[in-house]
């Protein structure tokens, strides 16, 4: 499994699970499977664990254990394939957002700019929309919208207006078409660095993927179980954000409600006060952790009329990094 994968942050992920002999647990992005084994290892017989990944490429890592179901889908179905399984609630949910190795290396995939190839993107293969279909379809107005706000890029007016005059010549299907606009509008110290935030800014457009976040991180206030955790791997700062704002407030605006003696309001108590980053000992053996910030929250347990924010404080299982 190691070799479609290496997981990042392994062992942070499993003991901020603090899984359960009989718990019910979902690792919503399975890629390589290397978490979702660390999840088996960690619970008994009785404990079951639901996986999601809509890479079709992620089955063959799929182990053989009646403890596990994967379902081939995108993570925002997660309500309903959790009702459709009459399972009332989980102990734990795991996302690590970043892509695989695995998707990074296939060349055809068209996710990394070091490969030429064409301009894909997709993370479901089954998907209709690539990333020629919104650098070649979308309006001057919506290119610009998409890499100032997904690849908040600096002169994303110059780079929208510059693909849109490129694509009357001839369309634009490869990668090495991008790259050579790219350069044009980029200094050379900063080259690559502008290529990976255009690149990521289409894959998020492609992929929907800020908006299928907020959709999963909505359901997780139904689904998880009274100090259920949830623990969620990003690697930039846009999917942190809204990661820091549910945890600490329950909704993605960051926006936290009192109650009427001035209690906060928000379902979670944050375990992680920092984001858990790598080591350099780890970042050396898999360069691709070297961005992944680590947050773990905990859902609370209902509040009693008579009670208290810090009776029910007391009341949970002692947090992680405690």
């Amino acid at each position: 499994m190691t070799t479609y994968h290496q997981p990042v942050l392994l062992k942070n992920c499993i003991e901020g699970l603090n899984c359960k002999e009989d718990g019910i647990y979902v690792d919503v992005t399975f890629g390589g499977g290397g978490h979702s084994k660390a999840i088996l290892a960690s619970v008994g017989m009785k404990g079951k664990l639901i996986a999601f990944d809509q890479d079709r490429d992620a089955a063959v890592n799929a182990p053989i254990d009646k403890r596990f179901t994967l379902i081939p889908q995108n993570f925002r179905y997660l309500r309903n394939f959790i009702r459709d399984m009459k399972i009332k609630g989980v102990d734990g949910i795991l996302a690590d957002l970043g892509l695989s190795s695995h998707q990074l290396d296939q060349s055809e995939r068209g996710f990394a700019f070091r490969h030429q190839t064409k301009l894909d993107m997709r993370m479901n293969q089954n998907a209709k929309k690539t990333a020629a279909d919104v650098i070649n379809l979308e309006t001057p107005e919506n290119l610009i919208r998409i890499f100032r706000m997904y690849g908040e890029i600096e002169n994303a007016g110059r780079l929208g207006h510059r693909l849109v005059e490129e694509r009357g010549k001839r369309p634009i299907h490869y990668s090495a078409q991008l790259i050579e606009i790219c350069k044009e509008l980029s200094s050379p110290k900063k080259e690559n660095q502008y290529l990976a935030r255009v690149f990521q800014a289409l894959r998020i457009e492609v992929n929907q993927e800020l908006d299928a976040l907020k959709e999963l991180l909505e359901q997780t206030l139904e689904i998880l179980n009274p100090c259920g955790r949830l623990v969620i791997m990003s690697y930039h700062s846009l999917e942190d954000r809204m990661v820091k704002n549910f945890m600490r407030t329950g909704n993605i605006a960051g926006s936290l409600e009192k109650d009427f003696y001035g209690n906060p309001l928000s379902p979670f108590i944050p375990l992680t006060k920092k984001p858990i980053t790598p080591t350099e000992n780890e970042i050396s053996e898999n360069s691709r952790a070297r961005s992944a910030k680590l947050r773990i929250a905990e859902k609370k347990i209902e509040i009693q009329k008579e009670g208290t924010e810090e009776q029910t404080h007391q009341m949970r299982k002692k947090p992680y990094g405690e």
